[in-house]
């Protein structure tokens, strides 16, 4: 139990003397002092151990030391003393290395639950309890080595987006480790059927970016029971600096999650793959008991006037980036895990809950640290929120917030059907009228003369300043697969057909302007048995199945072979909207066509004009092309960079429900 005490603030209490032992007392939560240092959490070393918390309204707070990562009592109880802004600290002259510890704090005469604080660095089994751990000593050989695969622009992203379980759980996957950061850094592994698995799997296909579902300490997977059956995407966040203990070989060690995660970092740096976090600070996996709750109640959530809680994440409660220390914690925990981690860039999701001016601090902080951090977000809110809509990180304020990208379900809807209805067909699967949401996405959400975004399905205007803010994809985690949905919306057409719908869409992410994603296993037209929100659901359904790679191996050398031919051409993957406007023109075409032009070498490209032409018909289609003569690339199932074959005569032939590219 706990209430923060709330009056008028005083002046004598704004010119508060940090040594009183007297409490103060604040009118809001906007009155709480602002911490200016750095120093949060412990500051450690073998001779003596620093902790400090900030929570100004707090009467007394405690510091409980374990030798016990979850069972026992505290050997100690260190009460600890009020200091500056609204800081509370202790130190412990000894080396308390490897010992677990909690804080306290209480609040009209009552004490709250123990919990670690949010900027614990490592925490024993289930979260619980923070340990005291030596960084350096969880370090990999030649971590100091380690460095990000080279990256010049963010068009030059392909991002694959996984689950650090899904892709090593599966019998025939081939991996040792399963489940586990280390069963992502495995190399050699091979299906029963021969077919390369895990990282090879993904180094094989050519995507730059591996992006992780979030692997944070996350609270709904017991660690006391890793030998029965769990599963959760991670979207319920727990302790926000700690890796994810289930993922590691040894949840009870805190060094040992941290050491396992730096592995898996650094073997996808060595193998050319940089590693996107998933991260949710927008809203907790708990709320009454959470850290935040625990030891400053109220203050990092959002409340409605009436003080009920608001709820835009659709979890339960939202976070309130808007505070300062919230703010201040997002940017801090973010950078640790660019420094510590050696993380190379961000998704944040339900962002738009988040302010504008946070995420612009945000993106300002991480260039600095690196400008080749590629930070991205979801563009919406799950529900309403008090945050007023003009300051909210929404898709169309990306024009606000030029350091960082939004995801597109313009091109997401436009190319499959709406992902709130189950048989709604989008442009690959058979509906008419959605030509122009798919140039939308061509032109990678950008000003460009030849659009009519009366017509685009949920855009009515560009948001994106440049082709590097915006992201374009057709399937992730969420909702159903593009295969299930291709099943769902399309259950008379046959596989043959179905299949060419699936390479129809993600062609068109794949040679569009901006930034394409795929989710992982789409390249082995991966199902989850028709599970749409597969969150908790079993292994069963969130595993990747290997043997459909045997199964489908024609669908993944397509796969393999588009991402190629997308790295070879920089005319794809133009970094500004003035060379989009200047090089890409939009050919007359019938419904269900979409045709266009990439003209004079774009981006440096050794092609100098390239035609780009998607046929979501079910019958062959004869479309108008410049006079010349040109070489055929891609047509269909068929990806030949030297030339599948030449025509001319202004007209060219695209098969059904596919792809055609030709240069000249």
């Amino acid at each position: 139990m706990y209430k923060a005490t709330l009056s008028i603030i005083a002046l004598s209490l704004l010119l508060f003397n940090c040594q009183s032992n007297e409490t103060p007392t604040y009118e809001s939560y906007n009155d709480y002092p602002v911490y200016d240092g750095n120093d949060l959490g412990l500051t450690y070393s073998t001779e003596s151990a620093t902790f400090k918390v900030w929570s100004p309204a707090a009467e007394a707070m405690e510091l409980r030391l374990y030798d016990n990562s979850h069972e026992g009592e505290a050997f100690k109880v260190l009460p600890m003393k009020r200091g500056k802004q609204g800081v509370w600290m202790v130190t412990e002259n000894r080396d308390l290395g490897d010992y677990f510890y909690t804080f306290r704090a209480q609040f009209d005469g009552e004490w709250n639950d123990e919990v670690p604080d949010p900027y614990a660095k490592a925490v024993g089994v289930n979260g619980l309890r923070a340990q005291v751990v030596d960084l350096a000593k969880t370090d990999p050989e030649n971590w100091a080595d380690d460095t990000r695969p080279p990256l010049k622009n963010f068009t030059d992203v392909i991002l694959y987006e996984l689950h650090i379980r899904d892709v090593s759980v599966s019998p025939n996957s081939g991996i040792q480790n399963k489940g586990k950061y280390l069963g992502l850094m495995e190399t050699g592994t091979k299906s029963p059927s021969g077919e390369v698995t895990g990282l090879d799997h993904i180094k094989n296909l050519g995507v730059t970016h591996v992006h992780i579902l979030p692997a944070y300490d996350h609270y709904s997977i017991d660690e006391l029971a890793l030998d029965k059956p769990q599963f959760n995407w991670g979207y319920d966040p727990q302790n926000y600096n700690v890796p994810e203990g289930s993922y590691s070989t040894d949840p009870f060690d805190g060094g040992t999650r941290i050491r396992e995660f730096k592995q898996m970092v650094k073997a996808l740096h060595d193998n050319g793959l940089r590693v996107i976090l998933d991260v949710v600070y927008n809203h907790t996996g708990r709320i009454l008991e959470s850290n935040f709750n625990q030891l400053v109640p109220g203050y990092y959530y959002r409340q409605w006037e009436d003080g009920k809680s608001s709820d835009a994440s659709a979890c339960g409660n939202e976070t309130a980036s808007d505070r300062a220390m919230m703010r201040k914690f997002m940017i801090e925990s973010l950078t640790h895990w660019v420094e510590e981690y050696h993380i190379d860039g961000f998704r944040f999701d339900l962002m738009a809950i988040h302010d504008i001016e946070t995420m612009n601090e945000i993106s300002k902080v991480m260039n600095a640290l690196d400008p080749s951090l590629f930070l991205y977000g979801e563009g919406w809110t799950a529900g309403d929120s008090p945050l007023p809509e003009s300051e909210r990180a929404l898709k169309k304020h990306a024009h606000r917030m030029p350091g960082v990208a939004v995801f597109s379900d313009d091109l997401r809807d436009g190319a499959k059907g709406s992902v709130f209805e189950h048989e709604d067909r989008g442009f690959a699967s058979g509906k008419s009228g959605m030509e122009e949401s798919i140039k939308f996405g061509i032109v990678g959400a950008t000003q460009h003369p030849e659009l009519d975004y009366e017509k685009v399905n949920y855009s009515n205007e560009p948001y994106a300043n440049h082709p590097t803010q915006n992201i374009n994809y057709v399937s992730c985690h969420d909702n159903h697969t593009l295969w299930d949905r291709l099943s769902n919306s399309n259950p008379e057409d046959s596989e043959a057909d179905r299949i060419k719908m699936h390479l129809l869409a993600n062609t068109i992410v794949l040679t569009s302007q901006g930034i394409p994603f795929l989710h992982a296993g789409v390249e082995l037209l991966r199902t989850k048995s028709g599970v749409e929100n597969s969150y908790k659901s079993p292994d069963s359904i969130n595993q990747i199945d290997w043997a459909r790679k045997s199964e489908y191996k024609d669908v993944f050398n397509y796969y393999q072979a588009l991402i190629q031919l997308r790295k070879a051409h920089p005319a794809l993957r133009m970094p500004t909207a003035d060379l989009v406007r200047e090089h890409l023109s939009f050919l007359e075409a019938d419904n269900g066509i979409v045709a266009y032009q990439i003209n004079d070498n774009a981006n440096g490209d050794d092609w100098k004009d390239i035609i780009v032409i998607f046929n979501a018909n079910k019958t062959a289609q004869s479309v108008s092309i410049p006079e010349g003569e040109w070489q055929v690339v891609l047509q269909a199932e068929t990806i030949k960079p030297e030339g599948i074959l030449t025509v001319g005569g202004g007209k060219v032939r695209v098969p059904r429900l596919s792809a055609l590219v030709a240069k000249r």
